[in-house]
């Protein structure tokens, strides 16, 4: 009788041994490590605030406190003050040349934040505007030509006088003629009126003192000399802003001081006008002109 053989064949024992092998195998495998995380990044510094920029009027015919140079770019001493000043003062500028005759709208509308146009402080400006400190001392000078007989200003009474309209020189021409006088004659700039001079169609001119010099010097073919008078008023020039602007008002006054003490302003000075300022004079009751520069 044949008996029923229970031998595994070795083919399914083989097998066998192979699934077992695998699944012990993927039961012991260790799970990989999770990636390291990126290292952290230091927080970027923030960006510094930029400065505030200040829009600035300026009547730029008037050389050597502000005009144009062959490029159009303005320049001139009061334009170097005031970049020195802002710079001082943590701020900066952008020049914007202005219209003598409607510069101060431009300041009160809001159109400029603060002029520099070697404008004179008065009391009835002050009405209306606030000043910075004194930056400049200046008084009225009389330009005639070589032959002029011209000695003093009681002379030009009877003359015809060049001004340049709605300033300073403007206003003690007209106490001198009378305010119907048709012998003074308004032009938009000085160096206008004194071309007329040289041209012969006036017979004076009177204006500011570092804008006469500056002509005289540089303009020797027209011939002229200047006549000082002892009649005419100091005047100093500021930086003028609207009324009741303090902040900013301090800002200013801070840098002219800043520069003042440390010799810029000096050199500044002496870059246009060949030598260091005189002792400053005493704050001087100007004169309460309608314009002035």
């Amino acid at each position: 009788m044949h008996t029923l053989s229970l031998a595994i064949p070795a083919f399914w024992q083989r097998a066998a041994m192979l699934v077992a092998g695998l699944v012990l195998a993927a039961c012991g495998k260790q799970p990989e490590p999770a990636p390291a995380p990126a290292p952290a990044t230091e927080a970027a510094a923030p960006a510094p605030a930029p400065a505030q920029v200040y829009v600035v009027g300026t009547d730029a015919a008037y050389a050597p406190f502000e005009s144009q140079d062959e490029k159009g770019e303005i320049v001139g001493f009061d334009i170097d003050v005031v970049r020195a000043i802002a710079e001082k003062a943590g701020f900066e500028v952008k020049f914007v040349n202005t219209p003598w005759e409607g510069i101060f709208n431009t300041l009160q509308q809001g159109d400029r934040d603060f002029l520099v146009s070697a404008i004179t402080i008065t009391d009835e400006r002050k009405q209306t505007m606030d000043f910075s400190d004194p930056y400049f001392d200046a008084r009225q000078l009389i330009a005639v030509r070589q032959d002029s007989t011209v000695s003093k200003f009681e002379d030009l009474k009877t003359l015809r006088v060049g001004v340049q309209t709605g300033t300073t020189g403007d206003e003690v021409v007209t106490k001198l003629q009378g305010k119907n006088s048709t012998l003074i004659k308004r032009f938009e700039s000085t160096p206008l009126a004194l071309q007329e001079l040289q041209a012969g169609g006036v017979d004076a001119v009177v204006a500011d003192n570092g804008v006469v010099e500056n002509y005289v010097a540089n303009n020797a073919n027209a011939q002229f000399k200047t006549v000082s008078d002892d009649s005419f008023e100091a005047e100093q020039y500021g930086l003028a802003v609207r009324k009741g602007n303090t902040e900013l008002l301090e800002k200013l006054n801070q840098g002219l001081a800043a520069i003042k003490s440390d010799g810029t302003y000096d050199q500044i000075y002496a870059k246009w006008f060949g030598a260091k300022p005189a002792a400053e004079a005493p704050a001087a009751q100007a004169p309460a002109a309608e314009a002035s520069n």
